[in-house]
């Protein structure tokens, strides 16, 4: 007993470890999506195999279980930055096949945003940017995978040519409350071994090009801990904002995974709005400029 406890805790000690090098390979950030479930196994694992008389092995897995899972915990809880004078911004993929369309649209404006971050505009998802064009004028549509392009609405003035659309990436410089900032929506493809490295290496020269402060907002399938989001924030010169929320439903209720963001370079609060049609919740966020 006690040698398969140990063996199960090594292997559970692997998902974790793997899981911070996914700046040497794409498959670290795979695992570090489940970096807390890897955590909690480690740490009954452990638990067992103490019991079991293996006491070096499992206060190790004891030791890294909380050293991995405590950070992502605290991500849970913490965050929030009071914003004065900033942006409210309202994030959601849409699911291509939405058909709530109409609550949707009632929900953004009852949020009164500044702007809008959509993912999966499919065609039938086009009436919900006609739905808001009275609110939120100036609009931009970037065609994307089968599932529908990326798109930005806003109230905010944009800036003359200045409209750009990249592999899974809209953005839009506008004058914002204290000057003129670059509004980014972005979605990016399912991690290891689907595209997602190769996309996120052809999109960070896009970012590092963006000259001057950038609110970036998307589902990028991908934790908030991982390598490819800390490598895009550092390219876009931005920070998480708010709590990490639960905002893919795929799988509840057994697990809701945290993988739409809001990023704005003085951080900010996140609120959850409801699924109005999606696979995926809204984010209201107020960020710092």
């Amino acid at each position: 007993m006690r040698t398969a406890l140990t063996l199960l805790a090594g292997l559970a000690a692997l998902a974790v470890l793997g899981g911070y090098l996914g700046a040497v390979h794409p498959l670290g950030d795979s695992l570090a999506v489940f970096r807390l479930q890897a955590a909690g196994a480690l740490a009954i694992l452990s638990a067992l195999a103490l019991l079991a008389g293996a006491r070096q092995g499992g206060r190790l897995g004891m030791l890294l279980a909380l050293v991995a899972g405590v950070p992502v915990l605290w991500a849970y809880g913490s965050g929030d930055a009071a914003i004065v004078d900033g942006l409210r911004l309202y994030q959601k993929n849409l699911l291509y096949r939405n058909d709530d369309l109409a609550g949707l649209a009632q929900d953004i404006r009852a949020a009164a945003p500044d702007a809008v971050t959509l993912q999966e505009v499919s065609e039938a998802n086009l009436a919900l940017l006609a739905a808001l064009e009275p609110e939120l004028p100036h609009q931009l549509h970037c065609p994307f995978a089968r599932v529908g392009g990326t798109a930005i609405a806003t109230r905010l003035t944009p800036v003359a040519g200045t409209g750009l659309c990249a592999d899974g990436l809209a953005a839009l410089q506008v004058e914002g409350p204290q000057g003129r900032l670059w509004l980014v929506s972005v979605h990016l493809h399912w991690p290891w071994p689907q595209g997602q490295a190769a996309q996120v290496r052809r999109l960070l020269p896009v970012l590092e090009g963006l000259q001057g402060p950038v609110v970036m907002a998307g589902d990028f399938n991908m934790v908030r801990w991982s390598a490819t989001v800390a490598a895009m924030a550092q390219a876009a010169r931005v920070q998480p904002a708010g709590a990490v929320h639960g905002s893919y439903t795929g799988f509840a209720p057994w697990l809701m995974l945290p993988i739409d963001h809001v990023l704005a370079p003085g951080g900010g609060t996140v609120e959850v709005r409801g699924g109005l049609g999606s696979d995926h919740l809204g984010l209201l966020a107020e960020v710092g400029l």
